[in-house]
């Protein structure tokens, strides 16, 4: 995997800065970066920042509601949330007014991604670049010990991106029905044999869907040679894709005849597998937000006797990021809105449960204890992912490598749906 060349003594400097909003007593702050900052500060007063952003889960915008209320009070910014049904319609729209001439009035100030959009937008060069390291809050991530603060799906983020949350593929099961649900992947072939018709995945490009196939063909080839498996890591070739995607189909070719509809049609989201599981047609399903389940039981939507746990072979993990298309109109207000996506009041909210449940992206041994205590759950929800259930981290492939799956999934099993 590539690697990531980071700054640290810049870096460094920007820690000690941002300690001073925990250690107080602390005066190291050299005058060139605060007078950056409060410059940034200064400009962004009085923006209207357009924040594009998924819009189909209910307590990820109630968060962004509490943001907008938050960066209003304290630095004049008037943020509006464009819910997005997908992450790609804002990827076309600045492709669509970049390629227009339109370079300094886009209409898409700020923007939620990662993966394969990201690498789309970088690119074609549609990206802001290198203003990440000047975000005060960015230090609290710990970049230089934290790779994964700078890496999107194996690709560096050279200062185009700036960490927002952490998810993990997480699995959940109904209780009532099912004793001993499968921890791991071959366990699973098995428990679908012994329970036909009981699970199913939503089918490419879904991003769920493509998730559990990328976790599938990591873990159906980690006994490859090394020189083979690292090749997941990197944009994908012919003989790659012959090397490493054979053990996927002929592990799917064996798990879709006891899947839900005998694997002959495939739900096209993550929202039809839980509404699948809530109505008792299936009693195993997955998610990349943990925090999804424990709401989605409130409010009925799935039984009492929903639990969650993690894969033992590895859960498929990745950071989340957000970032300032080139032709941002509203960049200074952009970048504070990003600078409090990272502070420790917003991240230690947005890890509630109640609130969102997203893992934060800050290395919170850098904080002082009571800080670190904003962090702590209060009693956990019975269906919740129980803090001790951990996995090995499984890194997303190369971006492209979802592309490839997608393509050839549709010509072996596209046909039937």
């Amino acid at each position: 995997m590539p690697i990531i060349k980071n700054k640290p003594l810049r870096l460094r400097r920007w820690l000690i800065w941002t300690l001073l909003l925990v250690c107080p007593g602390i005066n190291a702050q050299t005058s060139s970066e605060k007078t950056a900052w409060q410059q940034t500060l200064q400009d962004a007063r009085n923006d209207s920042v357009y924040f594009y952003a998924w819009g189909g889960d209910p307590q990820v915008n109630r968060y962004l509601e509490w943001v907008t209320k938050r960066v209003d009070n304290k630095y004049g910014i008037n943020l509006e949330h464009v819910k997005l049904a997908q992450t790609s319609d804002a990827v076309s729209r600045v492709l669509a007014e970049t390629s227009a001439g339109n370079t300094s009035a886009g209409q898409v100030d700020l923007l939620w991604i990662n993966g394969l959009n990201f690498a789309t937008m970088a690119t074609n060069n549609l990206l802001e670049a290198n203003w990440v390291s000047n975000l005060p809050n960015f230090a609290l991530t710990n970049p230089d010990q934290n790779p994964a603060m700078t890496m999107d799906f194996g690709m560096p983020t050279n200062g185009m991106e700036a960490p927002w949350g952490r998810a993990a593929l997480t699995f959940y099961y109904n209780s009532a029905t099912v004793s001993t649900p499968p921890t791991t992947l071959q366990q699973l072939l098995t428990w679908s044999v012994l329970n036909p018709g009981r699970f199913t995945y939503a089918k490419p490009p879904d991003f769920l869907g493509l998730s559990f196939l990328k976790y599938a063909l990591i873990i159906l080839n980690q006994q490859q040679d090394v020189g083979i498996y690292e090749q997941l890591y990197v944009a994908p070739t012919p003989q790659s894709e012959r090397q490493l995607l054979s053990s996927l189909w002929a592990f799917l070719d064996k798990l879709h005849p006891h899947l839900w509809r005998q694997g002959q049609y495939f739900v096209s989201d993550g929202t039809s597998i839980r509404r699948l599981v809530g109505d008792s047609e299936l009693d195993l399903g997955f998610t990349f937000s943990a925090s999804d389940i424990p709401g989605a039981v409130d409010r009925f939507d799935l039984p009492l006797s929903i639990r969650s746990y993690a894969m033992k072979d590895g859960s498929l993990s990745n950071v989340h990021f957000v970032t300032i298309p080139v032709n941002a109109k509203h960049k200074a207000g952009a970048k504070v809105v990003a600078n409090f996506l990272m502070s420790i009041e917003a991240q230690a909210k947005k890890q509630q449960p109640s609130n969102w449940g997203d893992r934060t992206v800050l290395d919170l041994s850098l904080l002082a204890l009571d800080k670190q205590l904003l962090f702590s759950s209060p009693q956990q929800h019975p269906s919740a992912l129980p803090e001790l259930d951990t996995s090995p981290s499984l890194s997303e492939p190369h971006p492209q490598w979802s592309a490839v799956i997608s393509k050839e999934w549709k010509k072996r099993y596209g046909a039937k749906q």
